[in-house]
């Protein structure tokens, strides 16, 4: 029996949550998977502590500040030590790598992630704001260059593994689910005075202060709309989104004949990594297992309010009006999150900015790469001169 080669794999944002989470999967499969880079973007401490255990070739830290003592923290060991983002776009393309875990968070993924595409990596994605900026231009390059996004968002690793050996059949419907965050059973007066220690506390998931604000405004389910058009190819209006609190049914489809394949598992993003690892093999893990007979509650599904969470209609918008209004959208947003966390703006305020800026951005209908970057200053300039 031929012995099983190791995928090499760099990680773009190892020291956030999917980062960490996907060494843990490589921690349990030593056999299988290596460590070759690794990125982080401010936090120099942790992503030495990770090389000293991975031993990776390369570890690269995108703010150039934070590169001495980096440097200076592995001087003893034989690991290349880069700084700025530029030479984390040059690291994926580094011939050794087989697998790009793109993880890092916002904007900031994407020119990375068009890098690897053209190097012709297989990019294991989480990364959903790449798409919504410019999921044309990144599933045209994946087509021109003969390459693979494994989805690792559990909703769309969960209608991938739905597809899986489906081929050609008609999607009728995408049954796209989400736990409903924290606000869920909040009215709307709640909902107006909420802080963001408040719409930190997630119900289910452990994830950064990002994406935890965008699932409490589910402007999280809003990308991940835009992200399933690009994706697996269908029109918005056959996303369905969900409201299912209890997070064990990642997702589904719903095929011509009326059937419904869906993926079900325990809220731990560590299975969705492994599966964009290993695809299109599943291996064995110790992640925690369905107990059908002892859950809390049964399975419920409600529909998600608009009035209560009005980025899911603004991102259902921005992909009506396609060209760069969903890099528009983008933008706005992490501009609006930053405000939010920060206390500048209340909770609806953040939609508010966000639909200002969608009005008042010029709109592309056919942009390039250079376009998409322009959209994002030009927006980001607008949302923060509202704040």
């Amino acid at each position: 029996m031929l012995r099983q080669m190791k995928k090499r794999i760099a990680i773009l944002g190892s020291t956030g949550s999917i980062g960490t989470q996907a060494l843990d999967v490589i921690r349990q499969h030593p056999d299988r998977f290596e460590v070759y880079a690794l990125s982080a973007n401010h936090n120099a401490e942790l992503l030495a502590k990770q090389a000293r255990e991975f031993h990776p070739e390369v570890v690269c830290i995108a703010d150039e500040s934070k590169y001495g003592c980096l440097q200076d923290a592995l001087s003893d060991l034989p690991v290349k030590v880069w700084t700025g983002e530029d030479s984390i776009s040059e690291m994926v393309t580094m011939p050794s790598i087989d697998i790009v875990l793109a993880a890092m968070v916002g904007y900031a993924g994407l020119r990375p992630t068009i890098a690897a595409i053209k190097a012709k990596k297989i990019i294991a994605f989480a990364n959903k704001e790449t798409l919504v900026v410019a999921g044309d231009l990144v599933c045209r390059l994946c087509r021109e260059n003969h390459t693979a996004l494994l989805p690792v968002d559990s909703e769309h690793s969960a209608i991938f593994q739905s597809l899986t050996g489906e081929g050609d059949n008609e999607i009728e419907k995408i049954l796209l689910t989400c736990s409903g965050g924290p606000f869920r059973t909040w009215s709307k007066e709640a909902i107006t005075a909420a802080k963001a220690e408040d719409a930190l506390k997630h119900p289910n998931w452990d994830m950064g202060a990002k994406i935890t604000i965008d699932s409490a405004t589910m402007m999280n389910k809003g990308f991940e709309v835009i992200e399933a058009k690009w994706l697996f190819g269908v029109e918005p209006e056959q996303i369905q989104v969900l409201v299912h609190p209890q997070s064990i049914i990642h997702s589904a489809v719903q095929f011509a004949d009326g059937s419904v394949k869906a993926q079900l598992g325990m809220p731990d993003m560590r299975l969705p990594i492994q599966y964009a690892f290993s695809y299109p093999e599943r291996l064995s893990s110790n992640f925690p297992r369905i107990d059908f007979f002892n859950l809390p509650q049964g399975l419920t599904f409600e529909t998600p309010d608009i009035k209560r969470f009005p980025n899911l209609q603004l991102a259902y918008d921005a992909i009506a009006k396609g060209g760069n209004m969903p890099c528009v959208l983008n933008a706005a947003n992490e501009v609006a999150v930053q405000a939010y966390l920060q206390d500048k703006i209340s909770f609806f305020g953040m939609s508010e900015l966000i639909d200002k800026t969608m009005q008042k951005a010029t709109f592309i209908d056919r942009p390039a790469y250079e376009d998409y970057v322009n959209t994002d200053s030009e927006a980001r300039h607008y949302a923060t001169e509202l704040i």
